[in-house]
Formats: structure tokens, C-alpha cells, sequence
């Protein structure tokens, strides 16, 4: 495979199918996708490296990421990614929290969020509204929502 040539796959997971792209030896999409989704599947080490990690995720939410993400995004967005990752395992943090540290608006925060191309790689879904648990990839209820709630669930049962 030519080092920048873009690779993905379909895989399935605990929060259902996932889209997951690379190219040049880096993560550039995380998406939950549904089953009507046309599959491309290609071959690359990489990627096997991506779906082993998440495996590992899945297995234990404790687990480190050790993946070299794409560069895709403004500067702003790249300090609210690499803040997320900041995020233990097992915590939140409300966007309001987030904002204060980086100097920001919650609502500037949640749209950096709705951006993370790889979500769970980059947890999003450990930042939480004041009053609940807040959305999800975009959206304010509905089945990325729940996506969110059981990744929680899944973190905190095992911590």
C-alpha cells in the first residue's frame, strides 16, 4: 500500500457500526455509521492497528490510545481534541469546566466536539452538559445520544 494512499473499513462494536478511515499511517474519520452503509473494506496495517485498539477499548475503558491522529482541524478544535484526551477514563467534564481552562465559550467547546473526526480515540462523549448528559456528534437526542450513554456506562461500570 503507497504510505499515503486512504484506507477504510466497517467494523462493528458495542455502539454499533463503525467507519474508520486512514491514510499515511493515521486515524482521519471515526464514524457510527448504520447498516445501510455501502462497505469498502481494504487492507492495511494500519487500520488492523485501529480496530485492534478499539478492541481493546471495548475490553477495557481504562485502556490508552496510542494512535497518531490526522492533523485535520484549526487550531482551536486541536487544543479542545488533545483537552478530551486529557480526560481520565471514567470522568467528565461539563463544557462549561472545559471552556474555563482553555480560555473559551461552552458553545465554542461543543462545536469543536461536534467536529472530533474519531470520536472515542478523542472522548467527546466525556463532556456532559451542566444539567445532563448534553448531546452527541451533532445531535440533541436521538441514537448518537444513546451512543454516548453507553460509552459512560461502559467507562464507569469498569472503573
Amino acid at each position: 500500500m503507497n504510505v499515503h494512499s486512504i484506507a477504510e473499513t466497517l467494523t462493528e462494536s458495542p455502539v454499533g457500526l463503525l467507519r474508520i478511515r486512514v491514510s499515511g499511517g493515521q486515524l482521519d474519520e471515526i464514524a457510527f455509521v448504520d447498516a445501510a452503509t455501502s462497505p469498502r473494506f481494504d487492507a492495511s496495517p494500519y487500520l488492523d492497528r485501529v480496530i485492534e485498539q478499539l478492541e481493546c477499548y471495548f475490553e477495557d475503558p481504562r485502556f490508552e490510545f496510542s494512535l497518531t491522529r490526522s492533523a485535520a482541524g484549526t487550531p482551536f478544535q486541536r487544543r479542545v481534541w488533545d483537552a478530551l484526551c486529557r480526560i481520565p477514563s471514567g470522568e467528565v467534564r461539563t463544557y462549561g469546566q472545559l471552556a474555563a481552562r482553555l480560555g473559551s465559550s461552552p458553545r465554542a467547546v461543543g462545536n469543536a466536539c461536534r467536529r472530533n473526526p474519531v470520536p472515542i480515540v478523542v472522548p467527546c462523549h466525556r463532556v456532559v452538559s451542566a444539567t445532563g448528559v448534553g448531546g452527541y456528534a451533532g445531535e440533541a437526542a436521538g441514537r448518537l445520544v444513546a451512543v454516548k450513554r453507553r460509552l459512560l456506562e461502559h467507562e464507569r461500570i469498569a472503573g
